[in-house]
């Protein structure tokens, strides 16, 4: 009786969860959907009141781009300095992770974490006049090692939970074998961590991948990121919202690729460096 008595309850609950999830799915997908289907606009229909539902879609925006524009110089760009600043921000997040989770010690991670949560323009001009004086100004490198400023917080806390999780007799019975916190961290914690690797991994792809501060003033005319050139589009008087609406397509297309690729291993890699014990 008891059961029979839960059921009603029960269906409530499941409708008021699959209403939620409706509403965030749309929340999250409609602004992607009108920027995609705004692509295939002229610029006039874009910021046409009421919106322009019915439209005899173009592909204008998508060869202007082209014509004008190096896209695909500006995307090898973004690859290496996304790819570079995802690397830099493993290699020294990852031994950091570690070292903190080690000596629970935690200070360092903590302070990481607020030069994340800084606005970027508080770094900004003391880096321009830093890296001006030493001619690194529109240079791969200098790209590389600001955004590795985003990636390696998120390295640091994404592996912590992992690495707090691997028990602390193996490590310690590998102490007691002689071995130096080195080799423990490349030889045992780092083998058992992998699925962090990958999830931090992703997560620094992707945010490095759209940041625009940097890039922006950073950056020229040889080393410019896709983020970076969409702002082109923008002008004092007017804006082609076609042509942006066209870039900001093909610029948001490799992370939506890769989320969908890895969504998998990307929801269980978190959940297993949360609930793992």
């Amino acid at each position: 009786m008891s059961s029979l008595a839960n059921r009603p309850s029960d269906r409530f609950v499941t409708i008021i969860n699959v209403v939620l999830l409706v509403a965030a799915g749309i929340a999250v997908l409609a602004p992607v959907a009108w920027m995609v289907l705004s692509s295939f606009k002229q610029s006039f229909e874009v910021t046409a009141y009421p919106p322009t539902i019915v439209f005899e879609p173009t592909l204008d925006n998508y060869r202007s781009l082209s014509e004008t524009t190096p896209f695909i110089q500006f995307g090898l760009n973004s690859l290496i300095v996304t790819i570079g600043s995802t690397a830099l921000g493993l290699l020294l997040g990852a031994p950091a992770a570690f070292a903190v989770s080690w000596t629970r010690i935690t200070w360092p991670a903590i302070v990481t974490l607020l030069a994340r949560m800084a606005p970027g323009t508080l770094f900004l001009l003391p880096w321009y006049v830093m890296f001006r004086q030493v001619d690194m100004i529109g240079t791969y490198s200098v790209l590389i090692l600001t955004h590795a400023v985003i990636t390696m917080p998120i390295v640091i806390w994404v592996l912590l939970p992992f690495f707090d999780n691997i028990p602390r007799s193996v490590l310690e019975a590998a102490q007691v074998d002689g071995c130096t916190p080195v080799r423990i961290f490349w030889r045992i914690a780092l083998p058992l961590v992998v699925p962090g690797l990958a999830v931090s991994s992703i997560l620094a792809f992707v945010f490095s991948w759209n940041y625009f501060l940097f890039a922006l003033v950073l950056s020229n005319s040889e080393t410019k990121t896709l983020i970076a050139a969409s702002f082109n589009f923008i002008g004092e008087g007017s804006t082609n919202w076609g042509g942006l609406m066209a870039a900001a397509t093909l610029i948001a297309l490799p992370p939506l690729a890769l989320a969908l690729v890895v969504q998998r291993w990307l929801i269980s890699g978190l959940t297993l460096g949360a609930v793992k014990g």
